[in-house]
């Protein structure tokens, strides 16, 4: 018989994976999120840009977030599938869905970016870009440059899950570092030497994502547990189906982020309108810079929780795939405890410093108004990050485990039902402050389900020994 490969992942401690694994992941995945806070630190720090810069780079935000929500879904299923074909010993399964994974991200991420392009305005006006005229011309101009480089980025936040799975964590992490040093490099040049305002943010940051795409497609044609050939790229509908479905969560849990986004600045705009400050002209981009670079703070601490779940993914699968769910379930121990940490440092920040987060994105050049909305707005919205931080980690790690229905049905609750329904519900009793209270109510009723979840998880997890075998599919 074949002798498997990363034998390493049911054998070594689980502490040590969990850091091998998990920290290189969380640095890909900051650094990934510093794209785009990068931009607007810079943009919010150029007298010439301000508050509207600011606000349109907000718009734009989750444009960008609907890209990653399909990159990660091929990327992130196609690691827990190709990890727990590991775990069974079912190579052909592996190679297969790569090169499969590889033509679904060229072909969406082309469809997407022609769609940008062509519907461009219907688009920013979706997203609250008419909030004022400022804000819709700066949008336009960052929107189109950041539209061109959509395959680019879609292609290496695919293939970087995927890196992970074939055992190079470190390659994963180098290579969007390397892309993301380059942003951090140009922004200032374009921004401040050339004064090429938002067009300089945003090709700065296609630059280094293209930088990273080019990294990652060395990897794959340099990989070592699984070698893809011919045949790899030979589309399997049954294939596709089963490493999407594993992904599922992981778009949800991005493109949720997007429909929540385009609810709270709809309600920023309309309930900024008849706020007594945010009503005039002047400070009507206001909330929405402010609400911008609230989630800019919880992206990347939520970054770090989804990391270390993602990091856990190839050890998790493979484990499961050899049978060893008792070190499933230690693991899932160890990532909750330090879910738990990483969000009770972030709180800690919120609450005692908002007023220096606030003045890192430019709010010595903005009115006291900007101040006062940006402390509250800290304090309120990220009030329960401790348990969103469990939340994610509960159903990324139920995505490993190959519970591919229940991390889905939680994430649309989560993400769909309490994130955009709460937006929309709770501004028309509080005003401005409902939108800020959309966050912690929905958090705390998430966790409410996440523990039962995590009760149910652990009683199977303790059950005995499950090998799943994963056989190939063939058409």
């Amino acid at each position: 018989m074949e002798q498997k490969a990363n034998t390493f992942l049911e054998t070594e401690k689980i502490s040590k994976l969990m850091r091998k694994y998990s920290i290189p992941c969380i640095i890909s995945l900051l650094v990934a999120a510093l794209y785009n806070i990068v931009d607007q630190i810079f943009i919010a720090n150029a007298d010439y840009l301000g508050s509207y810069g600011n606000a349109a780079n907000t718009v734009v935000f989750p444009l960008t977030v609907v890209a990653l929500a399909i990159a990660v879904m091929i990327g992130d299923g196609c690691c827990a599938f190709v990890s727990i074909s590991l775990g069974a010993n079912e190579k052909e399964n592996a190679h297969k869905s790569i090169g499969n994974a590889v033509l679904l991200c060229i072909i969406s991420s082309i469809v997407l970016t022609i769609l940008y392009l062509i519907f461009q305005d219907q688009i920013l006006t979706i997203f609250g870009g008419k909030v004022n005229e400022e804000t819709f011309k700066y949008s336009k101009e960052y929107f189109f440059w950041i539209s061109l480089g959509i395959p680019f980025y879609m292609f290496g936040q695919a293939v970087n899950p995927i890196i992970r799975s074939d055992g190079s964590p470190k390659f994963a992490m180098v290579s969007t570092v390397l892309g993301a040093l380059a942003n951090l490099i140009l922004d200032p040049i374009f921004i401040f030497g050339f004064k090429w305002g938002m067009t300089g943010a945003a090709v700065a940051t296609v630059i280094g994502q293209i930088l990273t795409a080019i990294l990652s497609l060395w990897y794959l044609l340099h990989m070592k547990a699984v070698k893809l050939n011919k045949q790899s790229f030979k589309i399997k509908y049954k294939l596709l189906e089963k490493f999407l479905s594993l992904g599922i969560c992981s778009f949800l849990s991005q493109i949720s982020l997007v429909a929540a986004m385009a609810a709270i600045n709809n309600m920023l705009r309309i309930y900024g309108a008849r706020d007594i400050i945010f009503g005039q002209a002047e400070y009507a981009q206001i909330p929405m810079a402010v609400v911008g670079i609230v989630m800019k703070f919880f992206q990347i601490v939520i970054s770090i929780a989804v990391g270390m779940a993602a990091g856990c993914i190839p050890i998790a699968g493979y484990n499961i795939g050899a049978g060893h769910k008792d070190r499933a379930k230690s693991l899932f121990t160890h990532l909750i405890v330090a879910e738990a940490a990483v969000g009770a440092i972030a709180l800690i920040i919120v609450e005692l410093f908002p007023v220096n987060l606030t003045n890192i994105f430019g709010a010595s050049h903005e009115s006291v108004y900007y101040t006062e909305f940006a402390v509250k707005s800290f304090r309120i919205y990220l009030c329960m990050i401790i348990f969103a931080c469990i939340n994610k980690g509960t159903f990324i790690y139920l995505q490993a485990l190959g519970k591919a229905l229940a991390s889905t049905l939680i994430s649309m609750v989560r993400e769909v039902i309490f994130g955009v329904g709460f937006a929309i519900l709770l501004p028309a009793f509080f005003g401005l402050n409902g939108v800020l209270y959309s966050m912690p109510v929905s958090d705390i009723l998430t966790f409410i389900i996440s523990v039962i979840v995590t009760i149910s998880t652990y009683k199977w997890l303790s059950s005995g020994r499950n090998k799943i075998k994963v056989k190939e599919e063939k058409q």
